[in-house]
């Protein structure tokens, strides 16, 4: 173990525990709980908006899995990845000011107290429920292994040591501080991510000899390294323009990235957000994944992918500064991770009890359930990632698919389309979610698409046409 290494990794992790302590003072302002433990009380500025929306969509497969499948693949990895983009750009402003002042109508804490007002319908809550559990669960694991690898891969310890390290540092501050704790450390794991890649894509240009020097090599080794293809020439025109509904377009339905597009304070702050965002996520996604293409001439023959950002950086920077960077992928690590359990938490506790089995629970009994189910799921998720995946990068994208096919339509054409109802949008979920479960089982990459897009496409004709139907037959019914 270099303690080189390891002192700004400590320091980092000591830093989110002050956040979290203090977080957990807010907790008992004006703000009622739920308010406040799930939303930050909705007083996001600009810049802790963007660096929350970065830092939760930026995870573990955009820092560590990410690099290790462009190692493999080349600069055309690169390309696909840049279609992140807009992703900040999109939620905010297809959901917008919209969805911000919807939700404070309906007093939405959460993706499905906006959904469970719009349709009027236990069952839309019920699916909306399983499918953030369910998928979420899988994204969590992945986060969790990442996390873990992380910390192994530096320290020396075996794998379930440093699992265990992990998920005590994330369960402590967000089971502490709630949203707000993980909205301002995101602010700062953000900071971090930039500074972090910005220091290691030069690292590994100056260890490489210059960027002339390293296109050389790929060139050298496989031309299609640096051809938008892929090294084996699999990355069609059709799939990748296919990945960008995956990871562009399709992150409107991703629950734990349109919740914080109902936590800002005021159109000022959607706006700088919008631009900040576009900004940071561009260079980070542009910076970690050129960092993998540009890593290969100069470590050879690494064969697990994920182990790839913190090999290459230990080789090319100082122990101190690898530490400080290596917090990069740490950082986007967790703040995905604690994004997630207060989702799947809120879920439980908010969508399911209190709406269904106790409506009238005390503050108090809230907050014990709400700390008491964030408890549960880390230790169910830690038992999860005991038995770690090969790779990270499929089953968080697998997660993606699952919750955008489940999510897109009923949120955007439940905020924009007035006749859309629950028939649609009950209809549109289970044949989302169904397809795609069945089209990555048994029929991926169908006309050489990404598997999420038939399955997108299906649940809005069935959105559209279940709607339309049974709003017909309701007129029909009014009329005689």
């Amino acid at each position: 173990m270099s303690w080189q290494v390891m002192t700004p990794l400590v320091i980092f992790l000591v830093l989110i525990f002050i956040v979290g302590f203090w977080a957990s003072k807010h907790m008992n302002k004006e703000n009622s709980f739920l308010q406040e433990y799930f939303l930050g009380g909705r007083e996001l500025g600009g810049f802790i908006l963007a660096m929350t929306m970065m830092a939760t969509y930026g995870s573990a497969s955009s820092f560590i899995g990410g690099p290790g499948v462009a190692y493999t693949q080349g600069l055309g990895w690169v390309l696909l990845a840049m279609s992140q983009v807009v992703t900040g750009y999109f939620v905010l402003m297809v959901l917008g000011k919209k969805f911000a002042i919807t939700a404070r109508r309906y007093q939405a804490v959460t993706l499905i107290d906006f959904l469970k007002e719009r349709y009027k319908s236990k069952w839309v809550v019920l699916l909306s429920a399983f499918s953030i559990i369910v998928f979420l669960f899988s994204a969590m694991a992945a986060q969790w292994v990442g996390g873990a690898r992380l910390i192994e891969s530096l320290t020396g310890l075996s794998y379930l040591s440093a699992l265990f390290i992990f998920a005590i540092s994330v369960m402590v501050y967000v089971i502490i501080g709630g949203f707000r704790a993980v909205a301002l450390t995101d602010a700062v794991q953000g900071a971090i991510m930039f500074i972090g890649t910005l220091i290691l894509l030069v690292g590994v240009i100056i260890a490489g000899g210059g960027i002339p020097n390293i296109i050389k090599e790929l060139a050298a080794e496989n031309p299609n390294l640096i051809s938008p293809y892929g090294f084996d020439r699999g990355l069609t025109p059709l799939y990748v323009s296919s990945f960008w509904i995956l990871v562009g377009v399709g992150v409107v339905g991703l629950p734990q990235v349109t919740v914080r597009a109902m936590s800002y304070k005021n159109s000022k702050a959607m706006h700088r957000a919008i631009i900040i965002g576009t900004i940071v996520v561009g260079f980070i996604m542009l910076g970690m994944h050129l960092i993998g293409v540009f890593a290969r001439p100069i470590l050879p023959g690494i064969e697990i992918g994920d182990k790839v950002m913190p090999l290459i950086a230990l080789k090319v920077l100082p122990p101190w500064l690898a530490g400080v960077v290596l917090a990069a992928p740490m950082a986007a690590i967790m703040s995905t991770v604690d994004s997630l359990l207060l989702l799947v938490s809120s879920a439980v506790v908010k969508d399911v009890y209190i709406n269904y089995m106790k409506p009238d629970a005390e503050e108090g009994t809230i907050k014990k359930m709400s700390f008491g189910v964030t408890t549960i799921l880390g230790i169910l998720v830690f038992l999860m990632a005991l038995s770690p995946p090969d790779l990270i990068i499929w089953l968080n994208l697998f997660s993606f698919g699952g919750l955008e096919a489940a999510f897109i339509w009923p949120v955007v054409l439940g905020l924009y389309w007035d006749r859309g109802n629950k028939f649609g949008a009950i209809s549109s979920m289970i044949i989302g979610i169904g397809s795609y479960i069945i089209f990555h089982m048994y029929l991926p990459n169908l006309f050489g698409m990404h598997t999420v897009v038939m399955p997108i496409l299906l649940s809005l004709i069935s959105f559209i046409a279940i709607s339309i139907t049974t709003g017909k037959t309701a007129e029909m019914k009014i009329i005689s």
